[in-house]
């Protein structure tokens, strides 16, 4: 598959560093999701710590995107996300409800993989529209519907959205617009989770945690579209990452 242009033509990236490498972008996503983590194990007090994580995701999610534009085998992509989704959901359970089985919240990696799924239908479509391609990608479409609610992956649909949402509006003059208008509705309008109560000017109204996920845009709008090199361990390290973290935190918790 051929590489394409830069994802959001954002104007954030006539700054004068020159904006953000891959690398960079996904340490502030690890980052960010530690924070998170670190938060729902111990520091529950601290609010701030899962407002400011729930910028990880999104990032996340724009990288699926980014990688089925970029890579040259999508199916092996699919299956190393199957791959860590496996490796990944014991210490998920562990990590969020001390069981080695939990059939009723699935890890992240699932969600991605189907957001890859999904934008891998959409991609085949949109180069075969015949009655009998449409009619097949919509039921595929709605499969993964259902999976994701059915399957309870994190994020749950809102999060198979993202994913699909950051491969719709890549290629736009204005992407970057599209994409805050998107992100508005998944995780403002559409989106029914925690909230945060707000008194202001003798107004009370809510604000929803996974409102803070639209400033993930920021550090998004200054990926530049290029990386390092090329780097098998620090590539797979990041993957690998997710289920160690959530593997340490348990094992703190629980010895502590």
């Amino acid at each position: 598959m051929k590489e394409r242009n830069l994802p959001c033509n954002s104007p954030l990236l006539k700054i004068p560093f020159g904006g953000l490498r891959k690398e960079i972008l996904q340490l502030i996503a690890v980052v960010l999701m530690l924070c998170d983590h670190v938060w729902a194990t111990y520091m529950s007090f601290g609010n701030w710590l899962t407002y400011i994580g729930r910028l990880a995701f999104p990032i996340f999610a724009f990288f699926i995107a980014e990688g089925f534009c970029r890579t040259s085998d999508v199916k092996k992509y699919a299956l190393r996300l199957l791959g860590f989704g496996i490796i990944s959901e014991i210490p998920f359970n562990l990590f969020y409800s001390s069981r080695v089985w939990n059939p009723y919240h699935q890890n992240v990696m699932f969600t991605l993989l189907l957001g890859l799924l999904a934008i891998m239908v959409i991609d085949r479509l949109k180069g075969d529209r015949s009655a009998k391609n449409i009619a097949l990608s919509v039921l595929f479409l709605l499969l993964i519907t259902v999976a994701s609610v059915i399957g309870f992956v994190d994020y749950g649909l809102t999060g198979v959205l993202t994913v699909v949402m950051f491969y719709l509006f890549r290629d736009f003059p204005f992407a970057w617009v599209l994409q805050l208008i998107g992100m508005v509705l998944i995780n403002i309008v559409f989106f029914e989770g925690q909230v945060i109560p707000v008194d202001l000017f003798g107004s009370s109204f809510e604000i929803p945690t996974q409102g803070f996920a639209v400033f993930s845009l920021i550090p998004i709008w200054l990926y530049e579209g290029r990386r390092f090199g090329k780097n098998k361990a620090l590539q797979y390290g990041f993957y690998a990452f997710y289920p160690a973290h959530m593997l340490v935190l348990y094992l703190i918790r629980y010895f502590a």
